[in-house]
């Protein structure tokens, strides 16, 4: 039995997309961690102790705090033992990268659609978050069930500039990326090869937490792409045991092309766009993808998204960066260019503590 003084200590929520996506990584990876389940006392107390509010926080052994999920996974592929799951060739750990931050970021939108855009999906969540997060609030229990519902619809579709018109493209993302990723899942354990890598866990999030928990997207996947569903379920089974036979990543496969090509023409101009309007100092900005007009808000998170792309580019020799390049085509000059200013994470009594958009809860 592992000593507590050994422990880490995961604040979130069992139905939260990057609480998921960590515990996931930790259960694989092997870190020793027990589960606190947040209130909205625990969510203070965190956001007191880190000066950001968000989950998930990671508390470790000796008291100190960790709460971006990229950071923490990358934190530990720096010291932590075996298994190894960051690629080694310095291309193929940069795609991976890459995909991750793609999933993190770009499918968050129909995964917040598909959780609030429906009946079933709403009136089902809003239950458990009223159950969970709000379980010590006074109240009746329907009243906080329509607070959440009335908040996350506010927030994450029509503050988030979904729409009649735009709501067609988020639901084509998402059949997208599934039509690429089923046939991928058909033909092997994961995304780049016998082991899972950061891509996977940046798919992990909204999968396990969203699409195969939610019962609209659920039903979908069921029908459509069950070898995704069936990846997802691999990745929570495995241990660091099992990969004590499988054979390190060091290529990026062929088909994860069509992926590239996604981010490229959608999620690159996005953020080229969401960081040209966080340095002229707005709150929302337009952009066109693909020939749908979106009104957004500004991510100060997704500008350091941007950044952190953009170092981790520079940083590849040229030869690695030609790899890349054929990826992204002419997508590529948005993270070929130097990183810019770095927004700072909001301190606490900021009204940026509380933005989802700083970092989404």
């Amino acid at each position: 039995m592992t000593a507590p003084s050994s422990v880490y200590r995961l604040h979130g929520l069992k139905l939260s997309y990057f609480t998921r996506k960590l515990e996931g990584y930790l259960r694989v990876k092997g870190v020793p961690y027990e589960f606190v389940e947040m209130d909205l006392a625990d969510f203070r107390e965190c956001a007191k102790a880190t000066g950001i509010a968000q989950m998930p926080q990671l508390q470790s052994p000796d008291g100190s705090w960790m709460t971006d999920t990229t950071e923490i996974i990358s934190h530990f592929e720096s010291y932590w033992p075996k298994p190894r799951l960051r690629p080694g060739p310095p291309a193929v750990a940069f795609a991976s990268q890459f995909l991750e931050d793609f999933f993190d970021e770009w499918l968050w939108r129909p995964a917040l659609y598909y959780r609030w855009a429906f009946d079933a999906d709403s009136r089902l969540m809003s239950g458990q978050i009223a159950d969970s997060l709000l379980r010590e609030q006074p109240g009746p229990r329907l009243l906080r069930r329509l607070f959440i519902k009335r908040r996350q619809q506010g927030t994450f579709l029509k503050g988030d500039g979904v729409n009649r018109a735009t709501a067609p493209a988020v639901e084509a993302l998402f059949h997208n990326v599934f039509d690429i990723l089923e046939p991928v899942f058909a033909d092997r354990d994961f995304l780049f090869g016998e082991r899972p890598c950061e891509a996977d866990f940046g798919l992990f999030g909204p999968v396990f937490a969203h699409f195969a928990y939610d019962p609209t997207p659920h039903a979908i996947l069921r029908d459509e792409a069950p070898s995704v569903l069936a990846w997802s379920g691999r990745l929570w089974a495995s241990r660091p045991d099992s990969f004590t036979e499988t054979t390190p990543i060091q290529r990026i496969p062929a088909d994860l092309g069509p992926l590239f090509r996604v981010a490229a023409v959608q999620y690159l101009p996005y953020l080229s766009a969401n960081a040209a309007a966080f340095l002229a100092g707005k709150d929302r900005f337009s952009v066109v993808i693909e020939d749908t007009g979106w009104d957004l808000p500004v991510s100060p998170y997704r500008v350091r998204c941007l950044n952190r792309l953009r170092q981790g580019f520079q940083a590849l020799a040229e030869p690695a960066q030609r790899v890349i390049g054929l990826l992204l085509g002419d997508a590529l000059p948005v993270i070929a260019a130097e990183p810019g200013p770095d927004p700072r994470a909001p301190v606490l009594d900021s009204p940026k503590a509380l933005d989802r958009q700083w970092r989404e809860v």
